[in-house]
């Protein structure tokens, strides 16, 4: 099964085409996939307890990608995101004076963060999206570089609502609200992901992508046309991008857990930390914009 992610999407192991573990691919034709705890029935794999005494190839990384391995790297990605935002939120300081003045050296700062991470960000996730093998270092990088674009980000949405930084709290705990709602969600009601879900999740993400480079092309020459802003279509916008959040993870999930199941190798979890993060990233920009516009005066 291959992904739609285009996180994923580069992995061989994930969509099944890679030989690193003797020329089997994943289960094909409607197939089931064992669970979470339950070894892969591969032939290359035999009995789980001779795991480690095949070909070198089969022993790249050192084992298994399990959920403990994927949930270590998610942890220690977002550490990296929330550290670098709290330096960027500390290092631009207060963009407005005591006296009520704009602070044209902290506004500086603020927007020299906010173009440096965004287009460092984007940069190494283009990276990370389309190499075979997964890069940990590149993956910390972008993970830096991602939590100095939110930093700056988060400070700029509440100045231009006019409206408290307290959001930025409500913010992230309602991101990860949503993370394990979703999984609670995917898990309690095992939640299958068909070909037309995949579809219809891929043609809108795509969609929204589109949409908004036209808006960012469109600014360039005064004529926006608001999915950025605070009014009504820029609420309905956010309120998109977060659904469409939320479906991304499922899909995450989903993969993860195959991938799980058909023992792919440990160096994996970094790309699916990767691809949990950007998801993550993607709920909380659009679930700030939303707390913001209701919270105007």
């Amino acid at each position: 099964m291959k992904s739609n992610n285009p996180v994923f999407n580069r992995s061989e192991e994930f969509n099944g085409t890679a030989n690193a573990y003797g020329n089997q691919s994943y289960a094909g034709g409607g197939q089931a996939y064992p669970g979470y705890g339950q070894a892969p029935t591969a032939p290359e794999y035999g009995d789980p307890s001779n795991f480690g005494t095949g070909s070198p190839t089969q022993q790249v990384g050192q084992g298994r990608m399990t959920i403990d391995s994927v949930v270590q790297k998610t942890a220690i990605t977002l550490a990296v995101v929330i550290a670098a935002a709290a330096a960027t939120w500390f290092w631009t300081g207060d963009s407005i004076t005591e006296s009520g003045a704009n602070n044209p050296d902290a506004i500086g700062r603020l927007y020299l963060a906010l173009m440096v991470g965004s287009f460092g960000a984007f940069a190494l996730s283009m990276v990370n999206s389309f190499k075979k093998v997964i890069s940990p270092a590149l993956v910390i990088a972008f993970a830096a570089l991602e939590g100095v674009a939110l930093g700056a980000f988060s400070k700029i949405i509440p100045a231009y609502a006019g409206v408290s930084t307290d959001i930025v709290l409500q913010a992230v705990i309602g991101t990860f609200a949503a993370f394990a709602g979703t999984l609670a969600a995917y898990k309690f009601f095992n939640i299958q992901v068909g070909n037309k879900f995949r579809t219809f999740v891929v043609a809108a993400m795509f969609g929204m992508v589109a949409l908004g480079m036209m808006e960012m092309v469109l600014g360039f020459f005064g004529n926006q046309i608001g999915f950025f802003g605070f009014g009504t279509l820029g609420l309905l916008f956010a309120i998109g991008g977060l659904v469409m959040g939320v479906f991304m993870l499922i899909l995450d999930f989903d993969f993860v857990e195959k991938g799980i199941a058909a023992g792919l190798p440990e160096r994996d979890s970094w790309r699916a930390a990767f691809g949990l993060t950007v998801s993550l990233v993607w709920i909380y920009t659009n679930l700030l914009r939303i707390l913001a516009i209701f919270q105007q005066d």
